[in-house]
């Protein structure tokens, strides 16, 4: 029996932001965490990550409490430590030092070896006139499909 796929994305990121680069990380997580995750009971809406003392944080990531956790069970909004090697560390550093460039977890996932991953990108803010371009988009390309598949 194989289990079913673990793959919770960030939606509101490609609607807000511009994606110019992206990266894979690990995450440090506690026992009750993994198996939540495992649960698919998580959430990436208004998580955002930061740099402290050169690591990488995950902020506000929502994992729920796990059901059969007794007093080992953790906070649901806890930070969580992201990990990446150095080299890429320094230049998503360097990047997000520049004026209006953010990292925007995008999706969780676990891995062939079940670990837990989350993609990042590196991001750019969009103004209100790129995202009515971008539902302008979206829009049309619904129509083609829709047009194509009828004919």
């Amino acid at each position: 029996m194989k289990p079913t796929p673990i793959n919770i994305k960030n939606k509101r990121a490609t609607f807000d932001y511009e994606l110019l680069d992206t990266y894979t990380a690990g995450l440090v997580l506690t026992g009750t965490e993994i198996k939540s995750i495992r649960l698919g009971k998580a959430s990436l809406v208004d998580t955002f990550c930061y740099f402290e003392k050169g690591e990488l944080w995950v902020k506000n990531m929502y994992i729920a409490e796990y059901f059969y956790g007794t007093y080992n069970n953790h906070a649901p909004r806890r930070e969580r430590k992201l990990l990446l090697n150095r080299k890429e560390l320094k230049k998503i550093e360097r990047s997000v030092k520049e004026t209006g460039q953010t990292l925007i977890p995008t999706r969780l996932f676990l891995n062939d070896k079940g670990l837990a991953k989350l993609n990042i990108a590196v991001a750019k803010g969009k103004k209100q006139y790129d995202k009515r371009q971008s539902l302008r988009e979206k829009d049309d390309k619904r129509d083609m499909d829709r047009f194509f598949k009828k004919g």
